[in-house]
């Protein structure tokens, strides 16, 4: 499983969200998209655009995730250092690891990363 992880302010454009997976390293391969179960719903035009399963995910289960990235901001609401790279790594599964550091939108609304499960 190969999945993009997202964290992304509630007003993000579709625009963004693209923005961010292709400066991660683009779709070709990812298998699903993740993100906070609360933000699901405003990852479904993505996983629309691009034929792909939305995740969404319950907070404590990125708690704890080993990131790149370490936002203060982030580490302190969801006790992870970055919430997209958190969503990759727990949806891919254990022994998962990311492909690099989270991506971030050119408007700053949005940051992806990739991360690759075990086969």
């Amino acid at each position: 499983m190969i999945v993009a992880g997202f964290g992304f302010r509630t007003d993000a454009p579709l625009s963004a969200l693209q923005d961010a997976l292709v400066k991660a390293g683009g779709a070709q391969g990812v298998t699903h998209l993740a993100t906070l179960a609360a933000k699901a719903e405003g990852l479904a035009p993505l996983g629309q655009a691009l034929g792909l399963p939305v995740l969404g995910l319950d907070p404590e289960v990125l708690r704890d995730q080993p990131t790149l990235t370490r936002s203060h901001r982030v580490e302190a609401l969801f006790g992870t250092g970055s919430v997209a790279e958190a969503a990759a790594l727990a949806a891919a599964g254990q022994g998962a690891r990311l492909r690099g550091p989270r991506s971030v939108s050119a408007d700053g609304t949005a940051t992806a990363a990739i991360a690759e499960g075990r086969p």
